[in-house]
């Protein structure tokens, strides 16, 4: 009887004992899962039950179940692969093909975050037709950080701006220059496009090579006003007495009109610049156009107009002034004659001098 007693207290005993080791062997989520198993077969065990079929079986359970739940991870993700999958492969293929171009991964990231609902398709459509007009990835990049509306037109829109543009003369790197300081011919209305061309040609005279040459130097010329682009050579041609290839030659156009009137109108009252007569000839020589306009305002008031900049500051609101009185309107806004009707009227004067 005795020896009874012993056996069910070191049973009971072992009970305890067995649980904690089990509980310290899995984790705590699986102890859960498992707590009502382990329960039914340590009180088997209790009534007599060996424990060397529990030791196996658990053990066994506790080996296969992280195989169990390994074999249950891939599910979720597969799904998630297999619903990503198109839009991850065509962002790569673009991706790739831009680094095959010279893109580099920085400019890649940027130019897709320019318009992240477009279509990479759509970017790699437009770099491509950019690319085959000569320009390098660099001015690429550039110009479409500036102007990110070009990504959004249709490809065949830039194709037809593009030939037009070669024909202009304007192919391999001549058009680097215009894209980086005027992206927007590529976004301009045809027709404005067209206007400045045709008052290049037209109302001023230039040959298709003074065009090309103008549109590739002074590409700012695109924005401006046709009448206030034609009054500006008009201006240059009969007040300054600057002739056509001294006008291309020196960028003449690029300048601001208020520039020009300032630095020539100064120079004029200082009995420095005079405009040529008839043959070309004046009394006093004339500074070259790059001494006037193409230095910065300390260099042309102490080389070319020999003067104070307090003097010229004044100068320049007088002028101001003048302009807005329409007193001082060298040339009226009605007298806007042609080449021809100039070269006829010079004539005519010449014939009565005899």
């Amino acid at each position: 009887m005795a020896a009874c007693g012993r056996q069910v207290f070191g049973w009971h005993r072992l009970v305890p004992l067995t649980w904690s080791h089990v509980a310290r062997q899995t984790h705590h989520g699986e102890q859960k899962r498992t707590s009502a198993s382990l329960l039914c077969k340590l009180t088997t065990a209790s009534n007599g039950g060996g424990l060397e079929n529990l030791s196996h079986v658990e053990s066994r359970k506790y080996v296969l179940e992280p195989e169990c739940r390994t074999s249950l991870i891939p599910c979720p993700l597969e799904k998630q692969r297999t619903a990503v999958a198109p839009g991850f492969i065509e962002r790569e293929k673009v991706v790739r093909s831009l680094l095959d171009m010279g893109f580099s991964d920085i400019h890649i990231n940027e130019l897709l975050c320019l318009w992240p609902s477009m279509h990479p398709q759509q970017l790699l459509d437009i770099i491509s037709e950019l690319i085959l007009l000569g320009l390098n990835p660099e001015p690429v990049y550039v110009a479409l950080k500036r102007s990110p509306q070009l990504l959004k037109l249709p490809v065949t829109h830039v194709r037809r701006r593009s030939g037009y543009l070669r024909k202009l003369g304007l192919g391999e790197g001549k058009l680097k220059t215009v894209l980086l300081c005027c992206p927007e011919i590529f976004t301009m209305h045809q027709r404005d496009v067209d206007s400045i061309v045709g008052v290049l040609k037209e109302k001023c005279l230039f040959t298709v090579q003074q065009v090309t040459r103008i549109l590739h130097r002074c590409p700012f010329v695109l924005r401006e006003d046709p009448g206030e682009l034609e009054y500006k050579f008009q201006y240059a041609y009969f007040r300054m007495g600057v002739k056509h290839a001294d006008v291309v030659r020196t960028d003449f156009l690029q300048y601001s009109i208020t520039k020009i009137k300032q630095r020539h109108v100064f120079l004029e009252r200082l009995g420095r610049y005079q405009t040529p007569d008839k043959k070309g000839q004046t009394q006093v020589p004339n500074p070259l156009l790059k001494d006037i306009l193409r230095v910065s305002e300390a260099e042309f008031l102490a080389r070319t107009a020999c003067s104070s900049a307090e003097e010229f500051e004044v100068f320049k609101k007088l002028l101001a002034r003048e302009e807005e009185e329409g007193s001082a309107s060298h040339m009226p806004d009605n007298k806007s004659l042609s080449l021809d009707e100039e070269e006829d009227e010079e004539e005519d004067e010449e014939e009565d001098e005899e």
